[in-house]
């Protein structure tokens, strides 16, 4: 089943609870929260407080896409906050592992995030201790960036080693995603689909989410509710 993650990067602040209620009622699956530090990643955004009043405002999974140094510090600020998923970069911790102990002991789905350099090799190792893979389709910092086609080879062969293990590890993608490659990342492998600009940056998020879900759906057999 293909999954659209909104990310809130791209939202409207002014209007986030308006917002955040217009794509839950669409069938938005998750609220994807993209936390920046500006030391990881050259941008500031949100911190715990932010997904605490997301919280608050929406039923919907929140997944915490973590784009800082030391993640292990504030894994437990981020589940205490109400994230149901934590995603972090194997760049940014020296103990994969004991990371990725640490979210599931927090209570919360863990993922592991591939940057467009950032081989498959880096994350062999833990592949049967995650719940999900989220792969990056631009270079992680900035929303509204194109989607970089090799990406699809990436997530192919994503897929055969999942396959090939006992993981049991779902694919996320993140970056330029819209109705013109949605289709084809889902083919690629792709299950769940973050998505800031093609979703926030129209004049009616909740219609752009169905459209989005019926292009990415068209894959898979499926068409969202009108």
């Amino acid at each position: 089943m293909v999954e659209i993650a909104p990310s809130i990067l791209s939202a409207d602040f002014t209007r986030l609870g308006e917002q955040i209620a217009a794509i839950e009622h669409a069938g938005a699956a998750y609220v994807h929260v993209d936390v920046m530090d500006g030391h990881f990643v050259p941008n500031l955004t949100i911190g715990p407080f932010i997904v605490e009043w997301v919280r608050r405002t929406t039923t919907l999974p929140i997944d915490a896409h973590l784009m800082i140094e030391n993640p292990d510090q504030f894994i437990g600020a981020f589940a205490d906050a109400g994230a149901n998923l934590i995603s972090v970069h194997p760049e940014a911790t020296y103990h994969l592992h004991r990371t990725i102990s640490y979210i599931h002991q927090a209570g919360c789905q863990a993922g592991v995030v591939l940057n467009p350099a950032t081989p498959l090799a880096m994350i062999e190792e833990v592949l049967n201790d995650v719940d999900y893979v989220l792969v990056m389709s631009v270079n992680p910092g900035f929303g509204g960036q194109k989607f970089i086609p090799s990406t699809l080879d990436k997530l192919r062969r994503l897929r055969t080693m999942i396959q090939t293990s006992s993981s049991r590890a779902r694919i996320e993608i993140d970056g330029g995603i819209g109705i013109e490659n949605a289709a084809a990342v889902v083919a690629a492998g792709a299950e769940i689909l973050v998505a800031g600009s093609a979703v926030f940056g129209k004049p009616d998020p909740a219609k752009a989410l169905r459209e989005l879900l019926d292009a990415a759906s068209i894959e898979a057999g499926e068409r969202s509710l009108a």
